[in-house]
């Protein structure tokens, strides 16, 4: 397997990790990092930071989700696809 290995740069407050891809992977990150002119570990930091981003949000909102259903906040499943019916039928009228 292949290893990836940031460099810790005070300047910017960053820090090191070492991640251990499958050899294509690792291939394909060196053949983007070489098409794009950048390096593979800002590619690699670039994708961990969206990848991080996307999963706080989802577990944000199931936190959320469970908070509104511990007090009380919940709409009956039939009213809840009565709305999104309602919401899809007036977008495909124009939003009449």
């Amino acid at each position: 397997m292949g290893g990836l290995r940031a460099k810790d740069d005070a300047m910017t407050s960053r820090s090191a990790l070492t991640i251990s891809l499958p050899p294509e992977v690792e291939q394909r990150l060196g053949a983007l990092a070489a098409a794009t002119h950048r390096t593979k570990a800002t590619l690699a930091a670039e994708a961990v930071t969206a990848f991080v981003a996307h999963e706080a949000a989802i577990a944000d909102g199931i936190h959320r989700g469970l908070a509104d259903m511990k007090a009380g906040r919940l709409v009956p499943h039939a009213e809840a696809m009565n709305r999104l019916e309602a919401a899809i039928n007036a977008a495909g009228r124009g939003g009449d």
